[in-house]
């Protein structure tokens, strides 16, 4: 049975180890110190920064990128969709296996993977290669949002959860904001490839912290059998949506569609079927508050993560703006997430979460509608403040909702918890880059996008911007719909 963290009692505030009986996962009774709380947030920050930011940065990239290895506008956004797709198939099983074999090796391998992959992207010589390594960064981002946040959600008790998760999101938005100028400046004076090279001292600084400070190995489930099934059926399910998205209206791709929705109810299915799934489904049919905040967070990102990958392009094509410059602009949205996430965090803690992510919510749908009329001549502080906006309604968003999908669960399942919820994420960072490549490749066509296409560029970021908005405004009825998580 399902249970909420806050019935654990004073069990919240205890370090995880592993059950002296294999199979069974428990939790132990010794505490957590506040030195450890400390050293497991500053880690935390620190990989919760390295992430967003090289995803913010490339998006500032993308152009530049494009011009020097000859990729049209859909090619380009599998730059970015090829990160995405690894980290979700990878993410909840690395979550599960988090909770086998220990959260701290998982999160240590997952950094490693990272740093490397990041100074292997320096030197990529094609764009095979380049989409290639990007699908491995991916993977090594799964295994730390797959350990992460569950790593941070077991230390701190349910009074102290909100503001660690708000501080924590906090680095996250602070990487998202910090990507676009700092990305645009260093392609626009030391070429694209320097971008990844600041993962590199920033990784290396953290495995170094893990290996010296981190004492803690949080394994709940020690000997509990691994579904390898059932995340094979998962990744090829995720895969075959994601790539069908790609190539859609093509016959191709609604097959594969069809094939992907047709892998996910099978995959359900068996999840249901067996003794160790690698995500207990009942999480979601019998948790009603997990479930809907789960799905409130997958509609946030599918109608919000594809605004700076479109933006992006409008201001560098259609405005003629430099990367450097363009960053400057983009840079508004992910400030403000940065400023208000924490503020959310501690107000979660005393205010009925549910009403404060339904509010960003509502704010976030008005910032997308007034994305709509963007254009061609529309001036900059008219995108300003749209994007003032979004990031306002995110960041009232984002904090409280993660606190009520951990606070939702036993600590037994903060693995698989942590997982889904940046699973959810993931996916809908997927699917709003497969709702942007589908009108891309409908409206504009695979071409490079030059000054003849720049009516259709306009015409496929209003397209996507109603319909982003109007996804925005259905998630608003799903988080109000999960009813009272306190």
């Amino acid at each position: 049975m399902v249970r909420k963290t806050s019935d654990t009692g004073p069990s919240a505030e205890n370090t995880l180890i592993p059950s002296e009986e294999p199979g069974i996962c428990q939790t132990p009774d010794t505490s957590v110190h506040r030195t450890e709380k400390q050293i497991v947030l500053l880690i935390a920050i620190l990989a919760g920064f390295i992430t967003p930011f090289d995803g913010s940065a490339v998006n500032i990239a993308l152009p530049t990128i494009g011009a020097e290895f000859h990729m049209d506008a859909i090619a380009l956004s599998w730059v970015a969709t090829a990160y995405l797709l690894s980290s979700a198939v990878f993410l909840v099983p690395f979550g599960k296996i988090a909770d086998i074999y220990g959260r701290k090796k998982v999160f240590l391998y997952g950094i490693t993977i990272f740093t490397i992959a990041s100074l292997a992207m320096t030197m990529v010589p094609s764009t095979e290669t380049l989409i290639s390594i990007r699908v491995v960064q991916g993977l090594g981002s799964a295994m730390i949002f797959g350990t992460g946040l569950a790593i941070v959600t077991s230390v701190f008790p349910p009074g102290e959860r909100g503001t660690a998760l708000g501080i924590y999101i906090t680095a996250v938005y602070i990487g998202l904001s910090s990507g676009p100028f700092i990305g645009g400046l260093m392609t626009q004076h030391l070429g694209w490839r320097s971008i990844f090279l600041v993962n590199v001292p920033i990784g290396v600084s953290t495995i170094l912290l893990i290996i010296w400070k981190l004492k803690g190995e949080w394994v709940e489930c020690s000997g509990e059998r691994f579904d390898l099934t059932g995340s094979v059926l998962y990744g090829l399910a995720v895969i075959s949506v994601m790539y069908g998205l790609s190539v859609l209206p093509d016959l191709k791709g609604v097959s594969l569609m069809v094939a992907g929705i047709a892998g996910v109810i099978l995959f359900a299915f068996y999840e249901m079927q067996i003794l160790s799934p690698v995500l207990d489904i009942r999480l979601l049919t019998r948790n009603r508050v997990f479930a809907l905040s789960n799905l409130s967070a997958l509609i946030s990102y599918s109608a919000t993560f594809a605004v700076t990958f479109l933006l992006s392009l409008d201001l560098q094509y259609t405005k003629g703006f430099t990367p450097q410059s363009a960053g400057l602009i983009l840079i508004v949205q992910p400030v403000v997430q940065a400023m208000i996430s924490p503020i959310a965090g501690r107000l979660s803690d005393k205010v009925e979460p549910r009403l404060i992510a339904s509010a960003g919510m509502g704010l976030t749908a008005t910032g997308l509608f007034l994305l709509i009329f963007v254009t061609g001549t529309t001036p900059v502080w008219y995108m300003m403040i749209a994007l003032l906006v979004l990031g306002t309604g995110f960041g009232f968003f984002s904090s409280p909702n993660t606190n009520v999908i951990m606070s939702s669960v036993d600590k037994r399942f903060y693995g698989v918890a942590s997982g889904m919820t940046g699973t959810m994420r993931l996916l809908g960072q997927m699917l709003s880059m497969g709702v942007a490549m589908m009108i891309l490749a409908i409206v504009t066509g695979p071409v490079m996008i030059t000054p003849e296409y720049y009516p259709q560029f306009t015409a496929s970021l209003q397209y996507a911007f109603i319909l982003f908005a109007i996804l925005c405004i259905a998630g608003v009825f799903a988080s109000l719909a999960r009813g009272k998580s306190m």
